[in-house]
């Protein structure tokens, strides 16, 4: 079932209601008003012949000139009797005697009657009920007429009124399958400027879209670019490993190549690590966190990292420090500061750990060409190379790697100048409460 035929059949049901209670209401109304004017001209009816009767000197039982057959007749008929209930006068055969009343209404026998005394008897007035149940018939029958008709002008008007509201919605679907089908993310919802529902949901998707687009965007240049990362190593793969594969190469030569080999298989390795955890952070995974020691962490990467660089000089000043944060991925982070100065360090790497305001201040910087301040907001997105003065093979992954990782750990990581004239690389670690509060 179309929703359109949903919101239909729902306003049709609020009508049916409407329409059911409106009726049941002005029946009772109308019942009562009928009723209410039968007893009305019984009471005035009987009033007129006391008022006749109490003219009279005496009565005496008189046979009407044509009586109505009761039986059949609607129109209101009289009698009199005498104090002792006997008959005096009947405008109406059989005569209709009250079981029981000896004044007001009360019903009998398929009649209404209205029995009112005076000083010589009991004047009877009815008439058949018949005439109000006739009556409310008709006006019963005129209400399920009307709303008979009034559910079909309501479901008509449902339906009009369903489409017209829906009509937005089914572009919006139509328009969204095309985009899905064509993937022309680039495509958005016309607006019309109103501010209802409607309008917010074209709005919202189209905003949905303009994500869509940079997230599509971002990730064809991803491919693009990593794709092109790693064609760069298993070509110098190939190439070295098709001249191992050769038996006359000297062994200068071959070892040279061996070396090769061995360097661009750790590139391409370090390159796919990254890639991985990139491709962990675009899938929405976490770091799990835990308090740690941000000191020994910094002194063992360090010694690790001056000894795998002896043509740097590598001078540590770290203080006491602890932190929550994932051992493993801050270690990474790390490596990365520290593989980027060394590839562009003159010759000093400097590494400095602090405390300030609530927070852990990690400085890495070298006495490199330093990165112009133009380019200090984009070298953390993903593959994008600094063009001039910091140039280089690698492939422009780690730093953005190292903004995830720091905003994982709710913390901050900003690129400026070092007071040895190359880059530095601030990161800020928010302290643990204890330490903080010492």
């Amino acid at each position: 079932m179309s929703l359109r035929l949903r919101l239909a059949l729902f306003g049709v049901g609020l009508v049916a209601l409407a329409l059911l209670v409106f009726g049941l209401l002005l029946y009772a109304l109308l019942a009562r008003g009928v009723n209410g004017n039968q007893d009305d001209a019984l009471r005035t009816r009987a009033q007129q012949a006391v008022a006749s009767l109490n003219a009279t000197a005496q009565i005496a039982p008189t046979a009407p000139v044509a009586p109505e057959d009761l039986r059949t007749s609607t129109d209101v008929f009289v009698e009199v009797f005498d104090r002792d209930w006997a008959p005096v006068y009947s405008t109406g055969e059989p005569v209709v005697t009250p079981n029981g009343v000896r004044a007001g209404f009360t019903t009998d026998g398929g009649f209404r009657l209205y029995v009112a005394a005076f000083d010589r008897g009991h004047v009877v007035t009815g008439q058949s009920t018949k005439v109000p149940q006739s009556s409310l018939s008709g006006i019963l029958a005129f209400l399920v007429i009307a709303g008979i008709a009034g559910l079909i002008a309501g479901l008509i008007a449902s339906w009009v009124v369903a489409g017209r509201a829906l009509a937005p919605l089914k572009r919006v679907a139509v328009t969204a399958d095309e985009i899905g089908r064509t993937r022309d993310f680039a495509r958005r919802l016309a607006v019309n400027g109103a501010r209802d529902e409607v309008g917010l949901l074209a709005a919202s998707f189209n905003g949905m879209l303009g994500r869509l687009q940079d997230a599509f965007d971002s990730q064809r240049q991803f491919v693009s670019d990593a794709s092109h990362e790693l064609r760069t190593p298993l070509t110098t793969i190939q190439g070295n490993a098709g001249l191992l594969a050769s038996r006359k190469v000297p062994e200068e030569v071959r070892r040279a190549a061996a070396e090769d080999v061995a360097k661009e298989g750790a590139r391409m390795a370090r390159l796919v690590d990254r890639l991985l955890t990139l491709a962990s952070a675009d899938s929405g995974l976490g770091l799990t966190l835990a308090p740690l020691d941000l000191k020994s962490l910094v002194d063992e990467v360090c010694r690790q990292a001056s000894l795998s660089h002896p043509d740097r000089t590598v001078s540590v000043d770290a203080t006491a420090a602890r932190v929550d944060g994932d051992d493993d991925a801050l270690r990474q982070l790390l490596w990365i500061l520290l593989d980027n100065a060394f590839r562009f360090a003159a010759a000093n790497v400097d590494v400095t750990l602090s405390t300030q305001d609530g927070w852990a201040r990690l400085l890495v910087a070298d006495d490199g060409p330093g990165v112009p301040s133009e380019h200090r907001e984009r070298i953390f997105e993903r593959f994008y190379r600094v063009e001039g003065s910091r140039v280089g093979s690698h492939p422009g992954l780690g730093l953005s790697i190292a903004q995830w990782i720091v905003g994982q750990h709710r913390g901050r990581i900003v690129a400026g100048d070092a007071r040895l004239g190359g880059a530095a690389f601030l990161v800020d670690l928010p302290l643990l409460p204890l330490l903080r509060a010492s």
